[in-house]
């Protein structure tokens, strides 16, 4: 039996489309091994999946002055000696890397080992770890055709996001049950991203009155964003984070409001979700989201505000708008060229591995 180890982690983005993978990677018969930090958010969502969990030593390597900019480099160096170890007993025939930092150590292990790399890149422009990690790469995956002049020319491989196949099988009778919603108003759902977004639920929050006047709103704000002093707004409902229920959530909802982050932005696509999308500003990003936001805007598969100049009014506008040119949003991602990201990757799995 082939093995196949897959790895990244430090946020739900750079995990799920390694979830989506999963199923058929199974169908052909690997053996699937996960290596993320010890106590991550991948290591929670990669368990549940019933997959081969390690944790390794994890740090974060900054652009930007931190103290923690001192001891971070020596876990990066930790962890590449566990995953070295790992990646010894384990005996993968090749490595699947999502990003983020944890991605970076069992990368540059694999290639000391001789193992081959595949790595996928979400955004348009590759993030710092990917960076690092793209040398000791044998391809490249990525989403979008603007991404590919910022590769390495015979790596990369335009394959699109792996989506997972239960987005596609929601509920709205189950939504219905599981919100206790009546289904009498259009469903308005707010995802700030797997941490949150202050901005976003702060926004959102201020503008309540108005908005339950049209719609019943469902908003993910992220662990420790619960606002207690909301839970008797009627139609009004708030969480920390979804996952088995998302499907549904993704069902009921008529308007999706959201960050940029390219798995997430994927995933309204492949489910043809009106949507309007707040990228994270540049003063607190690489500005990856921005640049995904408006490469969204461009195809017409969504209306993009900028966090730092909107105003609760023009969100307001937003939501109108969008619930009027709804039609006009799903017939653009209708005639999005859709490509098969999942038996894409899976040839190319395939094809890379040792024989």
């Amino acid at each position: 039996m082939k093995k196949i180890v897959m790895t990244g982690g430090g946020t739900a983005g750079h995990v799920t489309p390694n979830i989506a993978l999963f199923p058929r990677l199974k169908e052909i018969g690997y053996d699937i091994h996960y290596i993320g930090s010890y106590n991550g958010i991948e290591k929670g969502l990669i368990e549940d999946q019933g997959i081969k969990y390690y944790g390794i030593s994890s740090g974060k390597l900054r652009r930007y002055l931190d103290v923690k900019n001192l001891t971070d480099p020596a876990k990066v160096v930790k962890g590449y000696f566990e995953a070295r170890k790992l990646l010894k007993k384990i005996k993968p025939d090749i490595v699947f890397s999502k990003g983020g930092f944890v991605a970076v150590p069992v990368v540059l292990a694999a290639k000391n080992c001789k193992i081959p790399v595949i790595i996928h890149e979400s955004d348009i422009t590759p993030g710092l770890a990917n960076k690092l990690a793209i040398p000791s790469a044998s391809k490249v995956c990525c989403n979008f055709p603007e991404t590919l002049k910022h590769l390495p020319e015979g790596k990369a491989v335009l394959t699109g996001s792996p989506i997972r196949k239960e987005l596609f099988s929601g509920s709205r009778e189950k939504a219905l049950n599981f919100t206790g919603l009546k289904g009498h108003k259009p469903v308005l759902l707010i995802m700030g991203g797997s941490t949150g977004s202050k901005f976003i639920n702060e926004t959102i929050r201020r503008q309540l009155p108005t908005i339950l006047q049209t719609y019943d709103v469902i908003h993910l704000c992220g662990k420790d964003h619960l606002d207690p002093t909301l839970n008797q707004q009627n139609g009004y409902l708030q969480y920390e984070y979804i996952s088995q229920e998302l499907p549904d959530l993704l069902a009921l909802a008529d308007m999706v409001i959201s960050r940029a982050g390219a798995n997430a932005i994927c995933e309204l696509l492949a489910l043809k979700k009106p949507n309007i999308l707040i990228p994270l500003s540049a003063s607190a990003s690489r500005g990856d989201q921005i640049l995904n936001a408006k490469s969204f805007a461009k195809q017409g598969f969504s209306y993009v505000l900028d966090e730092d100049t909107m105003t609760d009014q023009q969100l307001l506008e937003a939501i109108e708008t969008v619930r009027k040119k709804k039609a006009q949003y799903v017939t653009a991602m209708n005639e999005s060229k859709q490509m098969n990201p999942i038996n894409t990757i899976l040839e190319l799995i395939v094809k890379t591995a040792k024989k």
